[in-house]
């Protein structure tokens, strides 16, 4: 996946936006007036839904994104134009209707479980004037993107006309039409590259009850033949999707636990869309699909995911190479960054790491041990050989870091070519700064950039030098 970070293709979005707002409490009684949960409210948020919710899963990846849509002439519309504000995303290609209320949906949350969840919206087909409205913007801006992603909600912005003119101005630019599909019309549908239905929306579109994996085939290749998609495929939930082009290939999902697979739909479009638009090949993109999934459903609400937790995630599952653990000084400014916007407490340490030993590892637990993510700041071959003479180091830059990065303890490792850490502990501005027993009672670098420092003691007789000694006593 660390092909993908720091990309930034050009995706556009079209189709149903709306409001999700949570209602966050706790349940201690019973209401007396009837059978239902008395739910304390003591926290409320909202954020952008539906197509909305791709846009944002989109922006989250690190993709250069627009939306084109119908809102309503009413204050929700206000609001969901703060929220695209919010993550920087232009709303001039959204269109105001009138007497059109742009969609809402609230739920009550009670100890991380929906309790209710009530709507507000119109679901009528918008105006025929907007829907050669998005035709015309759509065919001006076309060739401004790499891919296409139709979020179908059936709120009445992607009607089968609009559907099928987008799908086919598309194909005259050579564009792929990725869809989420909500309506039982699959016909509006044909010629896309491909869809995104779970099993019971595929089942409800083929009348083939996907019971068994020859049902799963007849259905997944009658959607492809019966609509002339380039891809078929169906979401499986927990078991992962199911992709066919000319042969059946089904990935298991790689999540460990479910919270709440709201908005899972929305990434799997997103992550499959922004893939693509990298130039990955389709299996490749249902990979990251299903480990971006993964993140998601481990949250509450619509959620995002980012590159970076995408590859935190895989690594957990230990489908990820060392490398990507090793990190430049750029990358590793960026991601502690996003880890403090999640709340992870970041422990730095520093050190040569010539010959990795036993000492070195129970030094790295106990660092780990005091927070949620251990970077490592080790010094460059010529820092070693500043500080250590000119025979020194004997493992190269490259070597000790991977060593280090493959280690379970530790996340991350940036090479620092300075004599001191100062530099690299002023960047990343750790939670914790964790420096050997031989540093007791002596100034350490950095102290007075971190939250605290702690002192480990080292074990006695474990170090390189020895072992470089013992070495030279037996040649």
């Amino acid at each position: 996946m660390n092909k993908l970070l720091n990309k930034s293709p050009k995706i556009l979005v079209i189709g149903d936006i709306m409001i999700d707002k949570y209602l966050w409490g706790k349940t201690e009684r019973i209401s007396p007036e009837a059978p239902v949960q008395v739910v304390n409210i003591n926290s409320k948020s909202k954020v952008l839904g539906g197509a909305g919710n791709v846009v944002n899963n989109l922006k989250s990846l690190g993709s250069n994104v627009d939306i084109v849509s119908i809102i309503g002439d009413c204050e929700n519309s206000n609001e969901l134009k703060k929220l695209f504000t919010d993550i920087k995303v232009s709303t001039k290609y959204l269109f105001t209707q009138k007497n059109r209320i742009t969609s809402v949906k609230s739920r009550i949350v009670s100890s991380n479980q929906q309790v209710v969840r009530y709507d507000y919206e119109s679901t009528d087909e918008i105006s025929i004037e907007n829907q050669k409205k998005i035709l015309n913007i759509f065919e001006k801006i076309i060739l401004n993107y790499e891919i296409i992603l139709l979020s179908d909600y059936g709120k009445g912005v992607l009607s089968q006309n609009l559907t099928q003119s987008l799908i086919k101005l598309a194909k005259k630019y050579n564009k792929k039409v990725l869809i989420d599909p909500k309506s039982l019309n699959y016909s509006k549908y044909s010629g896309a590259y491909l869809l995104t239905p779970n099993k019971k929306e595929a089942s409800e579109a083929t009348k083939i009850d996907i019971n068994s994996e020859s049902s799963l085939k007849r259905a997944i290749k009658k959607l492809k033949s019966d609509y002339l998609l380039d891809i078929s495929l169906i979401t499986l939930s927990e078991n992962g999707i199911a992709l066919y082009d000319d042969k059946l290939r089904i990935y298991p999902t790689s999540s460990q636990e479910v919270f709440d697979v709201t908005g899972a739909g929305d990434t799997v479009l997103a992550s499959i869309g922004f893939a693509l638009a990298c130039k990955f090949d389709i299996d490749s993109a249902i990979k990251f699909a299903n480990h971006a999934a993964g993140v998601v459903v481990k949250k509450i609400g619509s959620a995002t995911t980012t590159i970076n937790e995408i590859i935190e995630y895989e690594s957990s599952l230990n489908k990820s190479s060392s490398e990507v653990h090793i990190k430049s000084i750029d990358e590793i400014s960026i991601l502690t960054q996003e880890l403090k916007s999640r709340n992870k407490k970041i422990v730095f340490t520093n050190g040569c790491f010539d010959l990795l030993h036993s000492g070195h590892v129970k030094y790295l637990e106990t660092a780990k041990s005091l927070g949620d993510i251990l970077i490592i700041g080790l010094n460059s071959d010529k820092s070693v050989s500043s500080l250590k003479g000119k025979n020194r180091p004997i493992n190269s830059e490259g070597d000790r870091a991977y060593l280090l990065a493959a280690l379970e303890v530790v996340d991350y490792v940036v090479v620092f070519k300075e004599e001191t850490p100062f530099n690299l502990i002023n960047i990343i501005k750790p939670h914790t700064l964790v420096k050997g027993g031989d540093y007791k009672g002596k100034k350490v670098i950095g102290d007075d950039i971190v939250k605290e420092l702690i002192i480990v003691p080292l074990i006695e007789g474990r170090s390189t030098s020895n072992i470089i000694r013992k070495i030279g006593e037996k040649n």
